[in-house]
C-alpha cells in the first residue's frame, strides 16, 4: 500500500510519542548525559522522517530508532577521540538492541524511573524540572509544555537548554535516590507525571481532543512511584486523581472524536473497575492521617463525580468547598476559576459570574482559553447571549485543540441563533 509523506510523518510522530523516552533514557544510561542522550534521539528521528516515507516504517520502530541513536553515539565519541574501551561498550551494546527494547508492555523500564528522578535533581529550579522531564518523558514539544504553564515559549525553551547544561555541569548520576533523598524529590516528580496525564487526557494541540497513551505512562509511573513510596498519601491522592478521571475517557468523545462536556457524558460508559482503583487509592491517602494536599484534594473532587449516578446528583457544594480548601493550599487563578464553576452549579449563574470578572483581570490567565470558555457559558446562562458570543469565539481563537475549537465556534452560532 503506497503511503504519502503526510501519512508517514503522522505515522513517525505517534511512534515517536511513544518511544522517545524509552530512547532517551537507555541512551542517558549509556553516555550519561542528558543533553547528549536527547541529541542523539533526535538524529534518529530526523533519519526516519528521510527514510521511512520511502522505505516504509520497520516492523519494529523503536529497535530500528534505538540502533541509529547507538550508531551517532559511536560517531560522537570517536570524533571526540575517547578511549577504544567506550567504543567497544557501545558496540558490544549494539547486538543486544532486541533485549534492550523490549519491555513488557505493563512495566515502566527502570531506565525511565532513572530519568524521571534525574531530570527533577535538586539542582534544578522547579519549573526547569517540569519542563525538563515533560520534554524528555512526554515527548511534548516546548509550545505545549508552554501552554500548560501559561508562560512563553522561549522562557520554556530556555529552562530546558539550561537544566541539561546544568545536569551536565553537576555532574547528576543517574539513578533513582535512595529513600533518604526520597521524600524531598517526589513532589515535582508528582507535579511532572500528572501534567503528562494532564497532556494525555485533554491535549492542548493537534487534532485529537485525547492521547491515551500518554494518560497510560503517567498512570504506569504513578503506580510504581506508590511502590517506592507507600507512606505518602501524595501519592496515592495521585494515583487516585488519575484514574478516577481515566474512568471517564470513554465517555468523553463521540465516535467522530468530538469532546463530550462532564454533564453531558453517558455515565454507563464510565469504567467502573478504575473507579473501584481510584476510590480505594484515595480511602489509603486519606487514612495516612495527614493534611490533604493537592492531589488528594483534586482526587476528592474526582470522587465526588464518580459517586454521582446521574448529573443531578452531583454534590455541588462539597465540590465548591473543597476548591476553597484546595485553593489555600496551593493559591492560583485556575484553582480559583473551577471554584467558580462549581459555585455556579450549587448556586447560579449570577453567583458566579463576580468570581470570573474578577479572574479575567489576571495576567496569567489572559491566553487561558478555558476563562472565557467558562465566562460565555455564564453569560449565556443569564441571557446575555451577544457577550456569550464573543467570549466563545475569543475561547475558539486561543485553543490549539482542533476538536476544542470546532465546539466552541459552535457554541458562539448558538449563542448567536444561527
Amino acid at each position: 500500500m503506497t503511503v504519502t509523506v503526510t501519512e508517514a510523518h503522522r505515522t513517525i510522530d505517534a511512534v515517536w510519542r511513544i518511544e522517545s523516552a524509552k530512547l532517551i533514557a537507555a541512551l542517558t544510561r549509556m553516555v550519561r548525559d542528558v543533553g547528549l542522550a536527547e541529541e542523539l534521539a533526535q538524529d534518529a528521528l530526523v533519519a526516519a522522517l528521510e527514510q521511512w516515507p520511502s522505505s516504509g516504517v520497520p516492523s519494529n520502530p523503536g529497535a530500528w530508532l534505538m540502533t541509529i541513536a547507538k550508531r551517532r553515539a559511536i560517531d560522537h565519541f570517536r570524533h571526540l577521540k575517547m578511549a577504544e574501551r567506550k567504543h567497544e561498550e557501545i558496540g558490544l551494546d549494539l547486538e543486544t538492541t532486541q533485549q534492550a527494547i523490549e519491555v513488557e508492555p505493563d512495566e515502566v523500564p527502570d531506565d525511565l524511573l532513572r530519568l524521571i528522578f534525574t531530570a527533577c535533581h535538586p539542582v534544578l529550579k522547579t519549573e526547569a524540572r517540569v519542563a525538563l522531564t515533560l520534554r524528555l518523558l512526554g515527548g511534548l514539544t516546548t509550545d505545549e509544555i508552554a501552554r500548560a504553564f501559561l508562560v512563553p515559549e522561549s522562557t520554556v525553551a530556555q529552562r530546558i537548554v539550561r537544566a541539561k547544561r546544568t545536569l551536565a555541569q553537576k555532574k547528576v548520576p543517574f539513578e533513582v535516590p535512595a529513600v533518604p533523598e526520597l521524600a524531598e524529590r517526589l513532589g515535582s516528580v508528582l507535579e511532572v507525571v500528572y501534567l503528562i496525564f494532564n497532556e494525555g487526557y485533554s491535549a492542548t494541540a493537534g487534532d485529537d481532543w485525547m492521547r491515551p497513551q500518554l494518560c497510560a505512562d503517567a498512570m504506569r509511573l504513578g503506580r510504581i512511584l506508590a511502590g517506592l513510596a507507600p507512606q505518602e498519601p501524595e501519592v496515592f491522592g495521585l494515583v487516585a486523581l488519575m484514574e478516577l478521571q481515566a474512568s471517564r475517557s470513554r465517555a468523553r468523545v463521540t465516535p467522530d472524536g468530538e469532546p463530550i462536556l462532564l454533564l453531558d457524558q453517558n455515565r454507563a460508559k464510565w469504567d467502573r473497575l478504575l473507579i473501584g482503583h481510584g476510590l480505594a487509592a484515595l480511602e489509603r491517602a486519606e487514612s495516612l492521617s495527614r493534611a490533604r494536599g493537592p492531589y488528594v484534594l483534586q482526587a476528592a473532587i474526582a470522587a465526588c463525580h464518580a459517586r454521582a449516578g446521574a448529573p443531578e446528583d452531583t454534590d455541588w457544594e462539597r465540590i465548591a468547598a473543597l476548591y476553597g480548601e484546595l485553593a489555600e493550599v496551593t493559591p492560583s487563578p485556575v484553582v480559583e476559576l473551577n471554584r467558580a464553576v462549581a459555585v455556579s452549579m450549587a448556586s447560579g449563574p449570577e453567583a458566579a459570574l463576580p468570581l470570573v470578572d474578577e479572574l479575567a483581570a489576571s495576567p496569567a490567565l489572559a491566553r487561558y482559553h478555558l476563562l472565557p470558555t467558562v465566562r460565555g457559558d455564564l453569560l449565556a446562562k443569564v441571557g446575555r447571549l451577544a457577550e456569550a458570543r464573543a467570549e466563545f469565539e475569543r475561547a475558539a481563537s486561543l485553543t490549539r485543540n482542533s476538536r476544542e475549537r470546532d465546539v466552541l465556534l459552535a457554541r458562539a452560532k448558538a449563542a448567536a441563533g444561527e
